[in-house]
């Protein structure tokens, strides 16, 4: 038996392509940014992209994406900036929550098997409660719930992300897999995914792939990267090369930006400024420049031919970031989908 899920905020499909990977058929995504259409559809032909906000989202349209007599898998990452560390607010109580409508749709809709990704830090926005409640509809449509905070480095992506993951089945317990790579000395590096690629300038791209497409530097920033050591900071410049901000105390803590990675170590977590050298620490390890589109796209693990915009269509550096920040990696996807598959074949059968 073939299985088919709905992918709920599939963004450019970084989940859905993990899944499909694993031998599930994404019948749809469904995301309010159009920009997404092209990506999404041209890497994983047999998925439909449907443009629509979640609160538009009907259950009788979702259940009209499932053949019958099939089980239902509904995934999705609802939007995490609001929960995330690098969000220094917190959203307004009246504003509009998409995981809560998340969790009525799964309500209504009951699918066999649900599975939401988001940033750890879900667990503790308002006090835990919009988690909880989240979890509480599960628990009261009668689901198994499995919850991990999952390091992504242990199962080989070459990021230093952390991520919470939720699997809930209706069928019986469901559990991810355990880690892949439990020592650090194993973890696979920016050096064995991004280091073979054509060697670029900042504000140049590479001829072959506009993806692979390095940010301008200032002269400013640009004697800042070349003063920049691999694995340091901003705190190895000469005094006069530091920014105002960095030399208050508050800003002495701030060691994360303005750093470049290290080849013998995992990237830090990717996100959606990832071309920006002061961003983080999105320097490349040994080029004066920032990291490429492109190798931030293979940090993500998408598939070194992923098209992310059209041949004929300009570059669009901070909306191509963001969908490949905003992005599930795709290898973190197929660990689910794997998942999700071993579950239902021990359930339905094969």
């Amino acid at each position: 038996m073939s299985y088919t899920a709905v992918d709920l905020f599939c963004g450019v499909g970084g989940l859905t392509h993990g899944l499909h990977q694993a031998g599930i058929h994404v019948a749809a995504g469904i995301d309010a940014d159009p920009s997404c259409k092209f990506a999404y559809e041209t890497n994983t032909p047999n998925s439909r992209f449907i443009e629509k906000k979640i609160e538009d989202v009907t259950v009788k349209e979702l259940r009209d994406l499932y053949p019958e007599g099939n089980p239902r898998v509904l995934v999705g990452c609802a939007p995490c900036q609001p929960y995330s560390s690098y969000n220094r607010t917190e959203s307004k109580e009246n504003q509009w929550d998409p995981l809560r409508r998340f969790a009525g749709l799964i309500e209504e809709l009951k699918p066999d098997v649900v599975s939401m990704e988001n940033v750890t830090r879900l667990k503790h926005f308002r006090n835990g409660e919009l988690l909880e409640e989240f979890l509480e509809t599960l628990r009261s449509n009668n689901y198994y719930i499995h919850q991990q905070d999952v390091d992504c480095a242990q199962y080989n992506i070459p990021q230093l992300r952390k991520r919470l993951v939720i699997l809930a089945s209706r069928l019986g317990e469901i559990k991810l897999p355990p880690p892949i790579v439990t020592s650090t000395e194993n973890y696979s590096t920016v050096a064995s995914i991004i280091k073979e690629l054509p060697k670029i300038s900042a504000g140049q791209a590479d001829p072959n792939d506009k993806l692979h497409y390095a940010s301008r530097l200032s002269d400013l920033n640009m004697r800042r990267m070349k003063a920049s050591k691999a694995g340091g900071t901003w705190h190895d410049w000469p005094e006069e090369l530091q920014a105002a901000c960095h030399k208050k105390h508050s800003g002495r803590f701030y060691s994360s930006v303005y750093g470049r990675m290290e080849w013998t170590k995992p990237a830090p977590t990717i996100t959606t400024q990832c071309y920006g050298f002061g961003n983080g620490r999105f320097g490349h390890p040994e080029q004066d420049r920032a990291i490429s589109l492109r190798e931030a796209a293979l940090l993500q693990t998408f598939p070194p031919d992923y098209q992310f915009i059209a041949e004929d269509e300009e570059l669009n550096i901070s909306a191509t970031s963001r969908h490949i920040g905003n992005a599930v990696p795709v290898a973190l996807g197929r660990v689910i989908g794997e998942a999700i598959v071993e579950h239902l074949n021990e359930h339905i059968g094969k």
